[in-house]
């Protein structure tokens, strides 16, 4: 993936009506507004029209994934993915990235999967022409862009991400142990999307060059626009500007190819970074859209989901093995797999979790499912499907998926109906074709030096480490300012970027707010585009208001505070939640206590009823207690392996000092943990829960009155008590700067945090600062960290930075993952970057911050959890819905003699903690060449 971004499996709709969840069946009438076309050149194209907002999403799709390469030969779909970003003829270096920046869009970004590889945006309606003519340039106007030292710089960031994601991730090579024994090898889901580090080296530009000319051609593609736009119009650019791109040779598409197990094979690996044993059992499943996909997705959500689920009975309630069991069904053009995941306590040994997962198969063997078990299941599949339209870019992704994979956009129409016609008789029979009795491929993934824990008779993973070598890769690798490349012949001028149209209409969500009599202050915004309802309670506190000496007793309450009811079981509590098709969650961060609920809006009376009850009857469990302490054990254990956590925890501390309480993560420590009480919960229960420092948001399909009415026993039964909410002493930045080490033996990367404690939300040079910082680290793929350290020297897969104040100050950070062999040449580089910064930004940097930041409020409050984003701003600062239109302002009336001089003040790297987690034998010594000094070795 070029950038980490979350893909959801939204589901496309126009109209949905479900019958009631208590119903045995539930039927739709449903259906989906979408236009097809095919260019005579094979590219199909979809338009899907949604005009709630004026933006419009532009996804291109291929094909093609890493099941069409060769072995010896894997990786290259997925660096294609990041090649295509590159350059092309007409928008240059730097492409669809540059562009963005002034645009106003999401950030150019793509994915890669087994089976296709997508690329997509969101932009302002205005720019839709220029996305059009920009995506036509990356299909027939690309490859001549690309040579030798393109390629080489590329390889360097795509084995980063895989350093990142893989190699330095706990329980990352997984994936690849089970593809090896699940698959043959011949079999194209044997081999991983990202490839292998031997495989990305030898590629050649030839390879390359076939690769591209055979799979990325408009034949093999797929084309949607969705969002506001005239289709008449947008039909007319397509046309102009993908007509003449020619189409390649015919592609047959490949067989389905299920896997097929002989025998069930137990393999193990010792994990460099994990401290918890992990128990994984693969099943060969079925592909995309098979009728036995429905019922398993039913199936392994009922084994595992929820507190009657027999996996989480046997494992979690009665063997105490573990703080909860995933099972899923995972579907791919050719092939499937059913997993079970455990993660056990530490020194639980996984033989243990193995027997745990066949007794609670024999558990539903016995028992069955019920009716209402099967209903619960299809109430979260409707609220889902509602939440999916929330965004104009996840239709497009669904409308690309469907027509790809199912042949048809129109598919959803079949795909929602056979999901809610799954019947208890189908969910049994696909547990006895696909699970009872049948191979799997078992992982024991344990920490290092633990192989006691691994099931017995498993072999050893044949895994393949890097070893760290200094220079291997070149620490200079520099790419050249300008590139010669023979231009693709076209009927007209390409090379003009293509003028902006009508400029969109951005109109701010309109804000109603209240106050309860019982000191509650209410937030509202009113949306009917879906029949949907988000809120949350925001109760100041967290983290901040506890005793350094418990640290963690408020993340605890949270997670007791959905363990049932006075009035319910945590099972009551949980099945009436789930009946309603609903969703809430407690969770506690680092200054607030917050309640937040997700529902139909025709259920959300009855969603409000059970928060209120979670909120003023707890059940004060001691046993669910005790299950809620291990899982917070379990979760502190992981991030003491995790070298992101790591780099995050100590960056902190040095932030705010030994012992500030805003030092500590709100999980707490091992040892805090370990002597928290029920009675310290209902202390900060006693104490800070109170009405007098909450703040109630809400927004979706429900208006004011209604909304305040449905409060009605909340004020009148939650009472108002005082709260003090301390002060706190804010650190002033180092005088000079100094480097800290925290030591990961066999890193494969560096994680960097560099940064200091700088300023509030509410400091008047908050705002501007997060100006200046856009085109330093803030602005993505446009910002000159990212262009200097990716796509200049392949140094990281991503970096940025920035402000992350509230009301109480927050730190300026830079952040970024680097592979181990560079890491001074990186810090090197970041803090020239940053000196250099106030002297060398320009009048075009000026013109594409305010551009990008004026144009992108046409997104700015596309979906609920946007507009609740703006009512959770105005609460915590105390600011009214017209900030929006402030921000505005500074953006427009800033000037570049006033970036630079913010820089200088609060991007300043000779006055900041630079915090390193890697590898200290051989990278610690090499950074007193920074010039701050030997490094402080944080860990022995």
């Amino acid at each position: 993936m070029k950038l980490s971004y979350p893909i959801f499996a939204t589901i496309l709709g126009a109209m949905l009506f479900l019958a009631s969840a208590c119903s045995s069946s539930s039927e739709t009438d449903f259906s989906v507004e979408y236009e097809k076309f095919t260019l005579d050149n094979g590219l199909e194209v979809i338009f899907h029209k949604d005009d709630s907002d004026p933006v419009t999403a532009v996804a291109l799709t291929f094909h093609v994934g890493s099941a069409r390469e060769l072995p010896g030969r894997t990786g290259f779909a997925h660096l294609f993915e990041h090649l295509l970003f590159l350059e092309s003829e007409n928008l240059g270096r730097g492409g669809l990235d540059q562009m963005s920046a002034r645009i106003g869009g999401s950030g150019a970004n793509g994915s890669t999967s087994r089976d296709r590889t997508n690329y997509f945006q969101t932009v302002p309606n205005d720019a839709l022409e220029k996305m059009i003519w920009a995506e036509a340039d990356k299909m027939g106007y690309f490859i001549n862009t690309v040579n030798e030292m393109v390629l080489e710089k590329e390889k360097q960031v795509v084995k980063n991400e895989k350093r990142q994601g893989v190699d330095n991730a706990p329980y990352g090579h997984t994936g690849y142990v089970i593809g090896k024994n699940l698959y043959p090898e011949e079999h194209p889901y044997n081999w991983q999307v990202i490839g292998s580090l031997n495989d990305l080296q030898a590629a050649t530009l030839d390879d390359v060059v076939n690769f591209y000319n055979t799979w990325y051609v408009p034949n093999n593609a797929t084309l949607v626009i969705a969002g506001d736009f005239d289709s008449e119009q947008a039909r007319e650019w397509v046309q102009k500007y993908f007509d003449e791109i020619p189409a390649g040779e015919e592609i047959e598409p490949l067989e389905k190819q299920p896997a097929v197990l002989d025998e069930t094979k137990r393999v193990y690996h010792e994990d460099n970074y994990s401290r918890l044993p992990e128990l994984r059992l693969t099943w060969p499943g079925v592909e995309n859209y098979s009728d036995d996909s429905y019922a398993l997705q039913i199936l392994t959500q009922l084994l595992s989901d929820g507190r009657t689920a027999p996996l989480y009975e046997v494992l979690v309630e009665e063997k105490e093995l573990t703080s909860g069991a995933n099972m899923y069904s995972s579907n791919s053009e050719l092939a499937g797999e059913i997993t079970v995941q455990v993660r056990g306590y530490s020194g639980v040994n996984l033989n243990d979790a193995l027997a745990g997962v066949e007794e609670a198969f024999a558990r539903y063997e016995e028992n069955g499912f019920t009716e209402q078990d099967l209903q619960r299941a299809k109430a979260g599949i409707e609220t889902r499907f509602y939440s999916g339209l929330s965004s104009v870019l996840g239709k497009a992704f669904q409308l690309a998926q469907y027509n790809i994979f199912a042949g048809d956009p129109g598919y959803i129409n079949q795909d929602i109906q056979k999901t809610l016609d799954v019947t208890l008789e189908d969910v049994d029979r696909v547990y006895q074709q696909y699970i009872k009795d049948k191979h799997y491929v078992a992982t024991s993934f344990v920490p290092r030096g633990q192989t006691d824990l691994v099931l017995d008779e498993s072999v050893e993973a044949d895994i393949e480490t890097e070893e760290i070598v200094q220079g291997a890769e070149g620490e200079n690798f520099v790419l050249p300012e300008d590139t010669e490349y023979e231009r693709t012949p076209s009927s007209f001028d390409r090379s003009e970027e293509p003028p902006y149209g009508p400029e969109p209409e951005i109109t701010v969500p309109q804000v109603w707010t209240s106050e309860l009599s019982n000191g509650m202050n209410v937030y509202g915004i009113e949306n009917s585009e879906l029949p949907l309802v988000q809120f949350n309670i925001r109760i100041d506190g967290g983290l901040m208001v506890e005793d350094p000496e418990k640290v963690g007793v408020s993340n605890l309450l949270a997670d007791v505070m959905t363990r049932g009811t006075a009035n319910k079981t945590p099972a009551e509590l949980e099945e009436a939640i789930d009946l309603l098709g609903a969703s809430i969650n407690v969770s506690s961060g680092r200054q607030s206590f917050t309640i937040s609920g997700n529902a139909l809006a025709r259920n959300y009376d009855e969603t409000l009823d059970l928060v209120e009850e979670i909120l003023l009857e707890p059940r004060w469990d001691e046993r669910e207690f005790d299950l809620a302490k291990q899982s917070v054990l379990s979760r502190i254990a992981q991030q003491q392996s995790n070298p992101n956590s790591i780099a995050t925890n100590e960056f902190n501390k040095l932030l705010y000092g030994e012992g500030h309480i805003l030092s500590f993560s709100s999980l707490g420590t091992e040892e805090s943990v370990e002597s928290i009480t029920l009675d310290d919960l209902k202390a900060y229960y006693e104490t800070n829960i109170s009405p007098s420092v909450a703040n109630f948001h809400i927004a979706g399909s429900i208006d004011q009155g209604t909304a305040t009415t449905s409060l009605s026993d909340l004020e009148s039964q939650w009472e108002a008590k005082p709260v003090e909410i301390p002060d706190f002493d804010t650190p002033e930045p180092p005088e000079q700067s100094q480097v800290y080490f925290y030591d990961v033996p066999n890193a494969s990367q560096s994680v960097l945090r560099i940064g200091y404690l700088a300023m509030p939300e509410t400091d008047e040079n908050y705002y501007p600062a997060t100006v200046m910082n856009y085109i330093l680290g803030g602005g993505g793929f446009a910002s000159r960290l990212t262009q200097e350290l990716r796509e200049g020297k392949g140094y990281t897969y991503g970096i940025g930075s920035g402000f992350s104040g509230s009301n109480l100050p927050g730190p300026f950070s830079v952040g970024s993952g680097v592979r181990s062999n560079i890491t001074f040449e990186a810090l090197e580089l970041i803090r020239d970057i940053m000196a250099d910064y106030p002297d060398t930004f320009t009048e075009q940097d000026l013109d594409n911050t305010q551009s990008f930041l004026l144009k992108s409020n046409a997104r700015a409050f596309e979906t609920l959890g946007a507009k609740l984003g703006i009512l959770q701003t105005m609460s915590a600062n105390g600011w009214s819905a017209d900030y929006i239109n402030d921000q505005q302002d500074v953006v427009r009336e800033m000037s570049r003699e006033e970036i630079s001089e913010l820089a200088r003040k609060y991007a300043n790297p000779d006055r900041m903690y630079y915090v390193i987690v890697g590898d200290a034998r051989t990278q610690l010594d090499r950074l007193r060449d920074l010039g701050y000094g030997d490094a402080v070795l944080l860990n022995d």
